[in-house]
């Protein structure tokens, strides 16, 4: 599983970094999404991947990670999808107003010449 998680995470790492390195703002903005669903995946399997672990501890067990699942990284996760959705909506509201104002999506605001 932990291998999984891994591959997940590269892969959605190296395609944000490609889409973030685009010319075009909206590659840009998904890029920007892929990298923070990789943070927010990094941080999340940071808590440990058990399956079937709760999040409290019971009494009789001792409180390490092989008997419960930590809560925090998932309260971080929970805040940084939040933050990162309204991030997103700020950043397109922006992109539509460059759009009117310049008539193009560049991130420079130059048209690519043949």
């Amino acid at each position: 599983m932990e291998l999984i998680v891994s591959l997940a995470i590269g892969v959605m790492t190296g395609a944000g970094v490609w889409l973030v390195l685009r010319p075009r703002t909206f590659q840009v903005l998904i890029g920007l999404s892929l990298l923070s669903y990789a943070v927010n995946l990094f941080i999340f399997s940071i808590g440990s991947l058990s399956i079937d672990k709760e999040p409290i501890v019971k009494p009789g067990l001792t409180a390490n990670l092989e008997n419960y699942t930590d809560p925090l990284p998932q309260s971080l996760v929970l805040t940084a999808i939040v933050i990162g959705f309204a991030t997103t909506a700020l950043f397109l509201v922006v992109l539509l107003a460059l759009r009117g104002l310049s008539g193009n999506d560049h991130v420079d605001g130059q048209e690519e010449r043949p």
